[in-house]
This record gives structure tokens, C-alpha cells and sequence, in this order.
């Protein structure tokens, strides 16, 4: 089978999916820990990049192993100190060298490093769609407030299977059955 060809100028951003940021959710980190391997294993699929930023790894842990595992081997992995994305170094750079123009979003914490990547993406003239149910934080109360901020910035709010679908498109396409086990996977 061809090796898929991915959206122009599409790319996957997983931000800080580390185990102590899901081991401090409220409700189960598993879940959300499923839902970025999904999307990472939609986007290796599909031949979208992934790009992964880790918060402070060497205090706060690596990126979970289920992300990691689900994400394409050549997926980058940038780390920082700044809360968002963006002050990873190189990685915007990074993300124009590849022809990127729209960002799927992810990860933790949706009113810290999440948030704050969102208008830091939009400010740089990316567009962006925050995958929302691969998005968590400890306090879920925060997330309205959140996402009308972000949609009033300008972002696009979606959960993970409408984004992957739209891209599929029809049930002919050659990686469709991959795809619909991908989902039962992660389901």
C-alpha cells in the first residue's frame, strides 16, 4: 500500500502529556492519556507530524509511555521551560521548516500550557483546532471559560474522531480499515 499523503500543512501538537501531569487530574488520566495516543496514531496513520512538547522533563517525567508508543518514530520531541509551546526552543522554526500552517492541538493542562500555546499558535498566524476531548486539566470548571476565550481568538474546537474522519473523508480511502481499528483501539 502507498504511504498515505497527509493535508498540506498539517501537523499534530501534543503539548506536555507527562505522567505527572495525568497522574494529578481529578478524574481518570488514562482517558486522556488514550485519547492523545488515538490522536497520535491517527496523525502517524495518516502521515500527519507530530510534534510533542515535554514541561520540564528532567523534574517532571517524560511524556507517557502510550503517547510515545502511538506517535510515528520520527515524531520530535521538544522540551521547555515557558508554559507554552511556543517557548520551546526551535520550535517554531521546526514547525515552518516543515510547511505548517494548521495545528491540531492537544494535552495538558487546558488552562495553563494548553491555553496559552492556543494564542501563541494563533499569534504566529497558524491556524488551530484543539482536540477536545484529548485535552484535561485539574480543574475541568476552568474549561468553558477556556474555550470561549479560545474560540473567540479564533481556534477551532473538535473532538479528535470529527478532525480524523473529515481528513479520511469516505470509507474508500486506503487507510480507511486501519483507521476504524484505530478508533476500536482507543475507543
Amino acid at each position: 500500500m502507498a504511504a498515505p499523503t497527509p493535508p498540506p500543512g498539517l501537523a499534530l501538537l501534543l503539548v506536555d502529556v507527562q505522567e505527572s501531569f495525568l497522574r494529578a487530574l481529578p478524574a481518570n488520566g488514562l482517558t486522556l492519556a488514550r485519547r492523545c495516543a488515538f490522536a497520535a496514531g491517527a496523525a502517524k496513520l495518516l502521515g500527519v507530524p507530530a510534534v510533542i512538547t515535554e514541561h520540564v522533563p528532567a523534574k517532571l517525567g517524560l511524556t507517557t509511555k502510550l503517547v510515545v508508543e502511538a506517535a510515528a518514530a520520527e515524531s520530535r520531541i521538544f522540551t521547555k521551560t515557558a508554559f507554552s509551546a511556543f517557548g520551546a526552543e526551535g520550535l517554531g522554526e521546526w514547525l515552518r521548516e516543515k510547511g505548517v500552517t494548521h495545528l491540531l492541538m492537544a494535552g495538558l493542562e487546558t488552562p495553563i500550557c494548553l491555553y496559552l500555546s492556543v494564542l501563541d499558535a494563533l499569534a504566529a498566524d497558524f491556524e488551530v483546532t484543539v482536540l477536545v476531548d484529548a485535552t484535561g486539566g485539574r480543574r475541568p470548571e476552568d474549561f468553558p471559560a477556556i474555550w470561549r476565550m479560545l474560540e473567540t481568538a479564533g481556534a477551532r474546537l473538535l473532538p479528535s474522531e470529527s478532525v480524523f474522519y473529515s481528513i479520511i473523508k469516505d470509507s474508500t480511502h486506503p487507510q480507511f480499515r486501519e483507521f476504524s481499528a484505530l478508533v476500536k483501539k482507543f475507543a
